[in-house]
């Protein structure tokens, strides 16, 4: 769809196209899993994404100006988001775009950094945090990607050496035994070798991958693999659809592992539908849990935008998402006082934020930082363990691992 649009000044405002100085609107892209196999996590993260811009929307825009946002659920399919993605270089013509998956953003990688349009990703990967390409283990630079959250490598890392701290805590003797397992799919494959390498260097006995579905299936199979492994901690790489359907299978053939859990892969839904069975599982938790996050006059106005009367509770990747979106709010907003809304002013103002959290939302999402040479936004790993009590979820913060943030792991 085609804009014209006059050249006249009313009020002071240009009426320009997409990356001009002044515009009368901010088109952004909003690539989203409603349906699909990441659907149990997509269905809290991508409302999350709409409330927050209809928050700044209702509270008067960026420098006056409403942000157009253009949802598509394109089903955790990549082909479809790279073809999503081009109908938008032709018609919305976005300034910056709010991703999804580790397969579409990895494979949008040249596109937008030829476009010079920041990608913020729910992506984790960690090939992405490289922005130079400087790095030996970067499968490429990408200079216009970002997201708020550590990456799956150094979560997985905060993971192992929590684990380590654990193992000995409990008088384990020896090398303990580390497992990977997850589909053989960009997203749990993406931290496998970087998470495998820290689990040896730590003192870890690493042992062969094991491959489960991304879709919740019966897993006996893998389970009776893991328990024949012996594998005193097992890393699940998927989302937490599978991850439920996995554990409750591990729990019928007396599979005794302590489960490490990806960001994406448990959550309060995960934990009420596993049951007993998912006690104990430990977990990246990347954002202020609800009890705590609705307390926050921000973060209960923007989850006011889809439920006005306050009775939803919001998911930790809600929460996430929101965080997500804000950061992109504040670095639009950077970029229209220094007087031009473009890719390459959003990406300035993304990477000039240290120790960073979204105005209003102190105490909810987690400080980052960004720089032209370095997309880790943050190498703190809070991890938690779940317990289910009768039908209240319990989260309990066990440690703050602080991963190194050594150059040589930058992009991977």
């Amino acid at each position: 769809m085609k804009k014209s649009c006059a050249f006249v000044v009313v009020a002071g405002l240009l009426c320009l196209g997409a990356g001009s100085t002044f515009a009368g609107e901010i088109p952004i892209g909003h690539l989203n899993a409603f349906t699909g196999p990441t659907s149990d996590v997509g269905a809290h993260y991508g409302p999350a994404v709409i409330d927050a811009v209809n928050y700044v929307n209702k509270n008067g825009g960026i420098a006056g100006q409403t942000i157009k946002l253009d949802t598509v659920d394109y089903g955790y399919n990549a082909p479809r988001a790279v073809a999503t993605y081009k109908g938008w270089k032709s018609d919305l013509k976005p300034v910056a775009i709010q991703g999804w998956g580790t397969a579409d953003t990895e494979a949008l990688v040249r596109f937008v950094t030829e476009d010079q349009i920041p990608y913020i990703s729910a992506s984790y990967s960690g090939h992405l945090t490289d922005p130079v390409g400087s790095s030996s283990h970067a499968k490429f630079a990408a200079p216009y990607n970002f997201y708020y959250s550590p990456s799956y490598s150094d979560a997985c890392r905060g993971l192992v050496q929590w684990a380590m701290d654990d193992w000995k805590a409990k008088g384990g003797k020896g090398k303990p035994k580390y497992v990977h397992m997850g589909d053989n799919h960009p997203y749990p494959n993406a931290p496998k070798d970087a998470c495998n390498a820290y689990a040896e260097e730590l003192g870890f006995e690493v042992l062969p991958p094991i491959v489960y579905s991304l879709k919740p299936a019966d897993a006996k199979a893998q389970c009776l693999t893991l328990k024949d492994t012996g594998a005193q901690y097992a890393y699940l790489g998927n989302t937490s659809g599978s991850n439920i359907s996995l554990i409750k299978s591990c729990s019928t053939v007396g599979v005794d592992t302590q489960f490490l859990a990806n960001i994406w892969g448990w959550d309060e839904t995960a934990i009420t539908a596993a049951g007993p069975a998912g006690n104990g599982v430990a977990w990246v938790v990347g954002a202020t849990p609800w009890d705590e996050a609705k307390k926050n006059p921000m973060m209960k106005a923007i989850s006011a935008m889809s439920d006005p009367e306050g009775k939803e509770y919001r998911a930790l990747h809600y929460i996430r998402g929101a965080c997500s979106t804000m950061f992109m709010v504040d670095a639009i907003t950077k970029a229209a006082k220094a007087g031009k809304i473009d890719g390459p002013a959003i990406k300035a103002a993304m990477e000039s934020m240290t120790d960073y959290v979204p105005k209003g939302l102190e105490g909810v999402c987690l400080p980052s930082t960004w720089t032209a040479t370095d997309h880790r936004s943050t190498t703190h790993i809070p991890v938690y363990k779940s317990n289910l009590d009768g039908e209240q979820v319990q989260m309990t913060k066990q440690a703050e691992v602080l991963v190194p943030r050594r150059p040589e792991w930058l992009g991977w």
